[in-house]
């Protein structure tokens, strides 16, 4: 059996470490925190329930998943043959340096070593590293294990080869690796989202909309065709002869918007207190845990009909 060491068990280590159990391997987990590691096993059970409801298992059964879990006491331990390491420490620089510094003196000498940060750039703490062209970002959506997309982001070290087999890693336990060219602040999905959520909220800042009507716009509107087709197609659909037809009919349009959006902005203090109320009052905080679990039970719904679509309809 193939195996993979998952550095850091939190939210983000958990789910990877479903997502590689699933797809066949065996995946050893440790965390600095001893205790974080049992958590993650308890942790992740009740959700494989949830994933084998709606067939996302891989056509495995829970307990052969489980038994894949494998906790381990020591960093040592855990990257003792393993082939591939998703690190998912806190989001703190020097933090990662020394992971990836000990990592890489410890793993064997061909593991590529990911790191799942979704702020730092590679080169700000692999450059030091043992063998630094086998690292590379692989930054997941939360939660992995129901939104399969993953940037992958080169530093400027990182080998062509290492890219080339992280992105067919990444695809092969069934995840949708997004290559990178090289690496940018935010990576691609931040940015993309920023920029939504920068124009989000301006709209609410200045008065234009409230939360509920912005995130309905999203929701009932343009997140519907972005379930199954991304923006670039988007476009090419919308006009009669493709995205050429559709930047010369709209392009002027589009531009004229844009130089309007070019502030960067952030809710006020005053606006923050009304949207927070108006949230809270759809659902209260000691609500969210488990408005979290329903997000994820839709998701895990809206993932399999995904799947289905595709077979009856096609990609």
């Amino acid at each position: 059996m193939k195996k993979v060491a998952i550095i850091g068990t939190g939210f983000i280590g958990r789910a990877w470490a479903i997502c590689f159990a699933r797809a066949g391997f065996e995946a050893r987990l440790w965390d600095a925190n001893p205790a974080a590691v049992d958590n993650a096993v308890g942790y992740i059970e009740p959700i494989l329930d949830d994933l084998a409801a709606n067939d996302l298992l891989g056509g495995w059964t829970k307990q052969e998943v489980v038994g894949r879990l494998v906790a381990c006491t020591s960093m040592a331990a855990a990257l003792d043959g393993a082939s591939y390491v998703q690190e998912s420490t806190p989001e703190r620089i020097e933090d990662k340096i020394a992971v990836f510094r000990a990592v890489t003196k410890i793993a064997a000498p061909d593991a590529i070593v990911a790191s799942s940060t979704s702020a730092l750039l590679p080169s700000t703490f692999t450059a030091d590293c043992t063998g630094r062209q086998r690292t590379i970002v692989v930054h997941p959506i939360n939660p992995p294990f129901l939104v399969p997309a993953c940037e992958v982001v080169p530093a400027p070290w990182t080998s062509e080869r290492t890219l080339n087999d992280t992105v067919d890693l990444i695809r092969s336990i069934g995840q949708v690796p997004i290559p990178m060219r090289r690496e940018i602040d935010g990576f691609l999905m931040n940015r993309l989202q920023t920029a939504v959520l920068n124009e989000a909220f301006r709209l609410v800042n200045e008065g234009y909309a409230t939360a509920d009507a912005v995130d309905a716009g999203i929701r009932d509107g343009l997140a519907l065709r972005w379930s199954f087709m991304g923006p670039y197609e988007t476009i090419d659909l919308n006009a009669p002869a493709g995205i050429r037809d559709y930047v010369e009919r709209y392009g002027p349009t589009l531009i004229t918007i844009a130089s309007t959006m070019t502030k960067p902005v952030g809710l006020t203090e005053k606006k923050l207190a009304e949207v927070e109320a108006e949230l809270r009052a759809r659902h209260p905080a000691g609500e969210l845990p488990a408005r979290q679990r329903w997000r994820d039970r839709r998701l895990a719904a809206l993932v399999a009909h995904k799947r289905n679509a595709a077979k009856a309809i096609g990609n």
